[in-house]
Protein backbone atom coordinates (compact mmCIF):
# COMPACT_ATOMS: atom_id res chain seq x y z
CA UNK A 1 0.00 0.00 0.00
CA UNK A 2 1.58 3.31 -1.14
CA UNK A 3 1.63 6.46 1.56
CA UNK A 4 -1.20 8.04 -0.65
CA UNK A 5 -3.78 5.33 -0.77
CA UNK A 6 -2.71 5.06 3.46
CA UNK A 7 -3.24 8.56 4.43
CA UNK A 8 -6.62 8.90 2.02
CA UNK A 9 -8.09 6.45 3.91
CA UNK A 10 -10.86 8.06 5.81
CA UNK A 11 -10.51 5.78 9.13
CA UNK A 12 -6.51 6.40 9.27
CA UNK A 13 -6.34 8.52 11.79
CA UNK A 14 -7.78 5.80 13.95
CA UNK A 15 -5.86 3.11 12.71
CA UNK A 16 -2.67 5.30 13.68
CA UNK A 17 -4.09 5.89 17.35
CA UNK A 18 -4.83 1.77 17.38
CA UNK A 19 -1.00 1.36 16.63
CA UNK A 20 0.48 4.08 18.85
CA UNK A 21 -2.02 2.32 21.10
CA UNK A 22 -0.33 -1.28 20.62
CA UNK A 23 2.95 0.54 20.45
CA UNK A 24 2.50 1.68 23.88
CA UNK A 25 1.47 -1.48 25.66
CA UNK A 26 4.52 -2.96 24.08
CA UNK A 27 7.48 -0.80 24.59
CA UNK A 28 6.55 1.68 27.14
CA UNK A 29 5.46 5.36 26.44
CA UNK A 30 9.24 6.41 26.40
CA UNK A 31 10.12 3.94 23.89
CA UNK A 32 7.53 4.43 21.05
CA UNK A 33 8.77 6.81 18.83
CA UNK A 34 6.68 7.76 15.07
CA UNK A 35 8.51 5.71 13.12
CA UNK A 36 7.91 2.74 15.32
CA UNK A 37 4.10 3.69 14.73
CA UNK A 38 4.80 4.54 10.87
CA UNK A 39 6.55 0.67 10.57
CA UNK A 40 3.70 -0.86 12.65
CA UNK A 41 1.42 0.45 9.92
CA UNK A 42 3.41 -0.66 6.85
CA UNK A 43 4.18 3.10 5.90
CA UNK A 44 6.18 6.02 6.50
CA UNK A 45 6.38 8.48 9.31
CA UNK A 46 5.93 11.42 6.71
CA UNK A 47 2.58 9.64 6.25
CA UNK A 48 1.99 9.83 9.60
CA UNK A 49 2.48 13.76 10.18
CA UNK A 50 0.23 14.97 8.17
CA UNK A 51 -2.05 13.61 10.39
CA UNK A 52 -0.45 14.49 13.45
CA UNK A 53 2.18 16.92 14.03
CA UNK A 54 4.08 15.42 17.09
CA UNK A 55 4.39 11.86 19.08
CA UNK A 56 3.31 13.96 21.42
CA UNK A 57 0.11 14.98 19.72
CA UNK A 58 -0.77 11.10 19.47
CA UNK A 59 -0.37 10.71 22.68
CA UNK A 60 -2.63 13.44 23.46
CA UNK A 61 -4.93 12.11 20.53
CA UNK A 62 -4.85 8.86 23.03
CA UNK A 63 -5.92 10.19 25.99
CA UNK A 64 -9.20 12.50 24.66
CA UNK A 65 -10.37 9.28 23.39
CA UNK A 66 -10.26 7.77 26.74
CA UNK A 67 -12.02 10.83 27.81
CA UNK A 68 -14.58 10.40 25.77
CA UNK A 69 -14.89 7.24 26.55
CA UNK A 70 -15.86 8.13 30.01
CA UNK A 71 -17.83 10.97 29.07
CA UNK A 72 -19.91 8.32 26.61
CA UNK A 73 -19.82 5.74 29.89
CA UNK A 74 -21.11 9.30 32.03
CA UNK A 75 -23.98 9.99 29.92
CA UNK A 76 -25.72 6.15 29.37
CA UNK A 77 -26.58 7.33 33.17
CA UNK A 78 -28.51 10.88 31.97
CA UNK A 79 -32.02 10.02 30.81
CA UNK A 80 -32.21 7.35 33.46
CA UNK A 81 -35.84 7.17 34.84
CA UNK A 82 -34.22 5.87 38.33
CA UNK A 83 -33.74 7.68 41.16
CA UNK A 84 -30.87 10.12 41.53
CA UNK A 85 -29.17 8.69 43.92
CA UNK A 86 -28.62 4.72 42.18
CA UNK A 87 -28.10 6.90 38.91
CA UNK A 88 -24.99 8.67 40.37
CA UNK A 89 -24.36 5.41 42.63
CA UNK A 90 -23.84 3.31 39.36
CA UNK A 91 -22.11 6.04 37.41
CA UNK A 92 -19.09 6.45 39.98
CA UNK A 93 -18.58 2.53 40.24
CA UNK A 94 -18.44 2.27 36.63
CA UNK A 95 -16.04 5.01 36.01
CA UNK A 96 -14.14 3.66 38.93
CA UNK A 97 -14.11 0.36 37.66
CA UNK A 98 -13.21 1.24 34.21
CA UNK A 99 -10.34 2.67 35.64
CA UNK A 100 -9.08 0.77 38.17
CA UNK A 101 -9.21 -2.00 35.31
CA UNK A 102 -7.24 0.00 33.46
CA UNK A 103 -4.71 0.36 35.91
CA UNK A 104 -4.45 -3.12 36.72
CA UNK A 105 -4.59 -4.69 33.27
CA UNK A 106 -3.34 -2.01 30.83
CA UNK A 107 -0.58 -0.01 32.75
CA UNK A 108 0.92 1.43 30.52
CA UNK A 109 -1.79 3.09 28.98
CA UNK A 110 -3.25 3.99 32.57
CA UNK A 111 0.80 5.85 33.03
CA UNK A 112 0.28 7.87 29.90
CA UNK A 113 -3.00 9.29 30.93
CA UNK A 114 -1.92 10.02 34.33
CA UNK A 115 1.37 11.96 32.67
CA UNK A 116 -1.08 14.17 30.20
CA UNK A 117 -3.96 15.01 33.38
CA UNK A 118 -0.70 16.57 35.40
CA UNK A 119 0.78 18.45 31.96
CA UNK A 120 -1.94 19.20 29.82
CA UNK A 121 -4.01 21.39 31.84
CA UNK A 122 -6.39 22.56 29.09
CA UNK A 123 -7.41 19.19 28.31
CA UNK A 124 -8.35 18.43 32.00
CA UNK A 125 -10.12 21.51 32.37
CA UNK A 126 -12.26 21.14 29.04
CA UNK A 127 -12.94 17.71 30.14
CA UNK A 128 -13.90 18.54 33.41
CA UNK A 129 -16.55 21.13 32.65
CA UNK A 130 -18.01 19.05 30.25
CA UNK A 131 -18.17 15.73 33.20
CA UNK A 132 -19.34 18.88 35.42
CA UNK A 133 -22.14 20.44 32.94
CA UNK A 134 -23.10 16.21 32.59
CA UNK A 135 -23.53 15.92 36.56
CA UNK A 136 -25.36 19.65 36.33
CA UNK A 137 -27.56 18.09 33.97
CA UNK A 138 -28.78 15.32 36.34
CA UNK A 139 -28.84 17.00 39.13
CA UNK A 140 -31.40 19.53 37.08
CA UNK A 141 -33.82 16.44 36.76
CA UNK A 142 -33.70 15.27 40.36
CA UNK A 143 -34.96 18.66 41.19
CA UNK A 144 -37.39 19.09 38.67
CA UNK A 145 -38.79 15.16 39.82
CA UNK A 146 -38.75 16.81 43.37
CA UNK A 147 -36.05 14.01 44.61
CA UNK A 148 -33.60 16.94 45.78
CA UNK A 149 -34.10 20.44 47.21
CA UNK A 150 -30.76 22.28 45.74
CA UNK A 151 -31.22 26.11 45.50
CA UNK A 152 -27.82 26.40 43.23
CA UNK A 153 -27.34 23.23 40.83
CA UNK A 154 -24.21 24.56 39.41
CA UNK A 155 -22.88 24.76 43.03
CA UNK A 156 -24.01 21.41 44.26
CA UNK A 157 -22.55 19.68 40.84
CA UNK A 158 -19.52 21.37 41.79
CA UNK A 159 -19.75 19.60 45.37
CA UNK A 160 -20.25 16.01 44.32
CA UNK A 161 -17.42 16.58 41.47
CA UNK A 162 -14.80 17.33 44.25
CA UNK A 163 -16.20 14.81 46.47
CA UNK A 164 -15.80 11.94 43.80
CA UNK A 165 -12.67 12.82 42.09
CA UNK A 166 -10.66 10.87 44.51
CA UNK A 167 -12.46 7.64 43.36
CA UNK A 168 -12.12 8.60 39.53
CA UNK A 169 -8.64 10.39 39.03
CA UNK A 170 -5.68 7.68 37.83
CA UNK A 171 -3.11 9.49 40.54
CA UNK A 172 -5.64 8.30 43.65
CA UNK A 173 -6.19 5.19 41.70
CA UNK A 174 -3.46 3.88 41.56
CA UNK A 175 -2.95 4.78 45.37
CA UNK A 176 -6.20 3.19 46.17
CA UNK A 177 -5.50 -0.17 44.38
CA UNK A 178 -1.63 -0.50 45.85
CA UNK A 179 -3.60 0.12 49.46
CA UNK A 180 -5.94 -2.00 49.06
CA UNK A 181 -8.59 0.24 49.93
CA UNK A 182 -12.58 -0.48 49.84
CA UNK A 183 -13.15 1.74 47.21
CA UNK A 184 -16.54 0.80 46.02
CA UNK A 185 -17.74 0.84 49.92
CA UNK A 186 -16.34 3.95 50.42
CA UNK A 187 -18.26 5.44 46.63
CA UNK A 188 -21.27 3.94 48.22
CA UNK A 189 -21.11 5.87 51.35
CA UNK A 190 -20.24 9.03 49.66
CA UNK A 191 -23.10 8.88 47.26
CA UNK A 192 -25.33 7.88 50.60
CA UNK A 193 -23.88 10.93 52.21
CA UNK A 194 -24.49 13.25 49.70
CA UNK A 195 -27.70 12.20 48.24
CA UNK A 196 -29.28 12.60 51.94
CA UNK A 197 -27.93 16.10 51.97
CA UNK A 198 -29.44 17.13 48.99
CA UNK A 199 -32.84 15.23 49.97
CA UNK A 200 -33.18 16.96 53.21
CA UNK A 201 -32.63 20.54 51.55
CA UNK A 202 -29.11 22.29 50.77
CA UNK A 203 -29.59 26.09 50.61
CA UNK A 204 -26.01 28.17 48.89
CA UNK A 205 -27.00 31.47 49.43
Amino acid sequence: MSDTQTSLEPNFRAQILDAASAQVRRFGEAKTNVVDIARALGTSHTTIYRHFRSKAEIFDALVLELMRDEEELAATYLNSSAPVAERLLAMFLDLHRRKRERFVGDREIHDLHRRILVERLDMVSSYVQRMTALLTKIIAQAVERDEWKVDDIATAASVIRDAMTVYVHPAFIADLVKQEAPVEDMIRAAILTLSRAFEAGVIYA
